[in-house]
């Protein structure tokens, strides 16, 4: 079977390019290697977004009495949290599929690999296409510890199909997933330690913001611990999981009835056959241009699997540019601003460089703060705790990057981003008409430096 183009991989990057170039006029083949929706619906943002919204609405219930409400009592049915949380991946999966079914998307579900350059095989079927894009995502990565490779050792995968709350749990890695888990499972009353192998938590952040969300997790009872190498995995006769560590020169244990390995994801290449289709790629992945292009022309790779940045919004518009790139379009998409967060309570948002990238590249900056404690909405809201960090060109007052801590931080970040990609400076954010009474405030009171 023919197509103008063969995608490998079902995720947002795979599916949603899929759906763009079907309503292009092109013939797609869309390979579903795993479930639609790939790894962010099905393992990864979706799920753990859900455990997060069911692990927020447990601590405001613990902390009713703050809001004027006495007496109150509930219970948690864990096992209804997971239902619940299935049965939105369900939907979204299903409204997936049928999108891809109006669009005439040729799916198949089989893995796919190559035989030639333009040949890809699936269930003992040949399938041929004018261009190809991989987008096969990534997989958990692991550290290569003694026991590490013990039962009672769980990816991301494994924890968000568990099927009760962890007494203790001992998280390896202080990175986006593994500070989401912590939250979560500490707001829904597990004893959580947290072992992170670099100085601070959440690297790729503001050092101001990570070192804010580890004080604020901390006297939640979620204990960090930074600067820790973790050397082996164990368990002891009463099935509990020691893990033995090494922190300022000296060994030390943490012992808890559950661990989770969150040290990252590694780029998805093994079983493609990318050598019959000569396609560069080593297990940092499969480098490419900024059009998305591999060193074959025509395949490209999208997504986790190029490893430039690991976010599912990040595949989708990588997907967008691939697909101009075989039309000979151009487009104006600023890989350089890109919204993150991390939905731990409260949520972490960025958007451009850090103060410290900035410093490295010797970009001269002035920064501005503001605080969740002096915004009207946040005192209304209850969600006094947070921090605005805007980070201006010295000379310019370019906005440069934005870093916040607090509620509905995402949201804030993406608004930055807005104001980024319209070059905007402190002086025409401050002439920007904000609502009152909102947490966008916060961002117009940061840019008062």
């Amino acid at each position: 079977m023919h197509s103008d183009i063969i995608i490998i991989g079902a995720g947002p990057g795979g599916y949603e390019t899929a759906l763009g170039a079907a309503h292009r006029g092109k013939s797609v083949t869309l390979f579903n290697g795993g479930a639609l929706g790939g790894t962010c619906l099905n393992e990864g943002c979706i799920p753990t977004k859900c455990l997060c919204r069911d692990s927020e609405m447990v601590m405001q219930f613990k902390e009713a009495d703050r809001f004027g409400i006495e007496d109150f009592t509930f219970s948690v049915d864990f096992n209804r949290i997971i239902e619940r949380k299935r049965g939105v991946t369900d939907q979204l999966r299903d409204g997936i599929a049928a999108m891809l079914r109006q669009a005439k998307v040729n799916v198949v579900d089989a893995v796919a690999s190559f035989s030639d350059d333009r040949t890809v095989v699936a269930g003992g079927e040949e399938y041929t296409a004018d261009n190809i894009i991989i987008a096969t995502g990534s997989v958990s990565k692991s550290l290569p510890i003694p026991g590490h490779d013990l039962e009672c050792v769980m990816d991301s995968t494994d924890i968000l199909n568990i099927e009760y709350v962890p007494a203790s749990l001992t998280i390896i890695g202080g990175g986006v997933i593994g500070m989401e888990f912590a939250s979560i499972f500490a707001g829904l009353g597990s004893k959580v330690t947290v072992i992170e192998f670099m100085k601070q938590i959440l690297p790729p952040f503001d050092s101001d913001i990570a070192k804010r969300l580890k004080q604020t997790l901390s006297k939640r009872g979620v204990e960090i611990i930074t600067g820790a190498a973790a050397k082996k995995i164990e368990q002891n006769e009463d099935y509990e999981i020691v893990v033995t560590y090494e922190a300022k020169g000296k060994e030390q244990t943490v012992v808890s009835t559950d661990l989770l390995m969150a040290v990252g994801r590694a780029p998805r290449v093994d079983g493609l056959n990318l050598e019959a289709a000569g396609v560069e790629y080593s297990a940092k992945g499969i480098p490419v241009d900024d059009n998305m292009r591999t060193n074959v022309r025509h395949i490209y790779a999208i997504g986790d699997v190029n490893a430039r940045m690991m976010l599912a919004h990040v595949a989708t518009f990588q997907g967008q540019r691939a697909l101009n790139a075989i039309e000979g379009k151009t487009d104006g998409i600023r890989f350089g601003l890109i919204p993150s967060a991390v939905f731990t309570v409260p949520e972490c948002g960025m958007a451009g460089m850090t103060e410290e990238e900035c410093k490295a590249k010797g970009i001269e900056t002035v920064c501005g703060k503001s605080f969740y404690r002096a915004n009207g909405k946040a005192l209304a809201m209850g969600e006094s705790e947070g921090l605005c960090k805007l980070v201006f060109d010295k000379g310019t007052h370019k906005l440069l990057g934005a870093h916040i801590m607090g509620a509905d931080a995402a949201l804030l970040a993406q608004e930055a981003v807005d104001l980024m990609n319209a070059d905007a400076t402190a002086e025409s954010i401050r002439e920007i008409v904000f609502g009152h009474p909102t947490l966008s405030e916060i961002l117009l009171a940061a840019a008062a430096i």
